[in-house]
């Protein structure tokens, strides 16, 4: 049943805090689940931390004056995964609010697709599958940074942590039965890498699929322009499409403009950025043309991907679909189309080559191409 109103535990007072980070040692399991806003900012902002235990389920409020360190270091070195449902948000704002992450998540939603339930099965609907039980819902687009919470506010975030456990006793026992669990902590244990919510400015070219096939110059001030759009973003806290448009950077990559007239006649750039940031952009484009003069770049223009033979990729798509059917799982959870195109044009980091995949699908995908 959902918790009552006698089971609400706010922890918004160190003392309060203080009292629960035993609960939470002396835990065999922790379930957890947060709240965040994330609508006009680059960095998610994290308001609302949900455990529960067996015994305990509490709302620990992130944006009250309290000192989280014992709390953090205690979900960071559990001796089992912390049990979350669809974690990779929850992880992106928690490694924004305090720069580190859990040790070791699972994450029930990848573990009920293993189980041949719909993958990215909603909370709501596996507790509905698996217990029985219906889950309010009427919070969902609730703003979580507004003080004080209500009680429907708290009964919505501690229903999304209290069912945790009892769901993770199911799908982990069946997983067990039939060989998989470990296929779960493999694909969980990869999402508990900084690299995936950090992203280092330099790198954040890698975002637009686009630029590695681009001409040597293009692709230069295409990486040049991504990455000073990174550091704005960061520096305003703005999402990054507000600072620059995917499309738009490219076309000023392509266009190579020196002077502001010449951002004016890129069509889709917008008067205010040309206002506002056009001398910056300028600037990044100039500094990449005078490391390219310099031959400070080492880059190379792959060439583009040759459209996969389509008889090819059928066949290893029939592949996947047959494994999948003895497993009883969703296709995608073995290999993607995109994955398949990837093996054909012979890239070794290929999802399905990777792991537990490449035994279950990869070799099989390999020997018949």
């Amino acid at each position: 049943m959902p918790v009552n109103d006698d089971q609400l535990w706010l922890i918004d007072t160190q003392g309060d805090l203080d009292a629960l980070c035993p609960v939470l040692t002396a835990a065999d399991w922790i379930g957890c689940d947060t709240e965040f806003v994330r609508t006009q900012t680059y960095w998610p902002e994290l308001c609302l931390v949900q455990v529960a235990t067996e015994t305990k389920t509490a709302c620990v409020d992130v944006l009250a004056k309290i000192d989280t360190s014992d709390f953090r270091q205690i979900i960071r070195d559990h001796a089992s995964p912390v049990i979350f449902h669809a974690v990779k948000q929850d992880l992106e704002a928690w490694y924004a609010t305090w720069q580190e992450l859990p040790t070791a998540i699972f994450d029930i939603q990848i573990a009920a697709g293993f189980l041949g339930f719909q993958p990215q099965i909603g909370y709501g609907n596996l507790v509905k599958e698996l217990l029985g039980v219906t889950l309010d819902k009427d919070q969902t687009r609730t703003d979580w940074s507004q003080r004080p919470l209500t009680k429907a506010q708290l009964h919505y975030a501690t229903d999304d942590a209290a069912y945790l456990h009892q769901i993770n006793d199911i799908v982990r026992r069946r997983l067990e039965d039939c060989g998989r669990y470990e296929w779960v902590l493999a694909d969980c244990k990869a999402l508990v890498s900084p690299g995936l919510y950090d992203i280092a400015p330099e790198d954040a070219w890698q975002r637009l699929s686009s630029v590695p096939y681009l001409p040597i110059k293009i692709q230069a001030r295409a990486r040049a322009l991504t990455a000073w759009r990174e550091t704005r973003a960061k520096q305003a806290d703005r999402p990054r499409q507000w600072i620059l448009a995917d499309k738009t950077l490219i076309q000023i990559a392509h266009a190579n403009p020196a002077k502001i007239n010449d951002l004016h006649d890129i069509a889709e750039l917008p008067a205010g950025i040309v206002r506002k940031q056009g001398e910056q952009i300028l600037n990044t484009v100039q500094c990449a043309n005078d490391e390219l003069a310099n031959e400070q770049f080492d880059l190379v223009q792959k060439p583009t991907p040759v459209p996969p033979d389509k008889k090819q990729l059928q066949q290893l798509a029939e592949i996947v679909r047959k494994t999948a059917r003895e497993l009883d799982i969703a296709p995608e959870i073995l290999a993607t189309r995109r994955d398949l195109t990837g093996i054909l044009n012979n890239e070794p980091d290929s999802r399905p080559l990777q792991g537990w995949r490449r035994t279950i699908i990869g070799d099989k995908l390999l020997d018949s191409c």
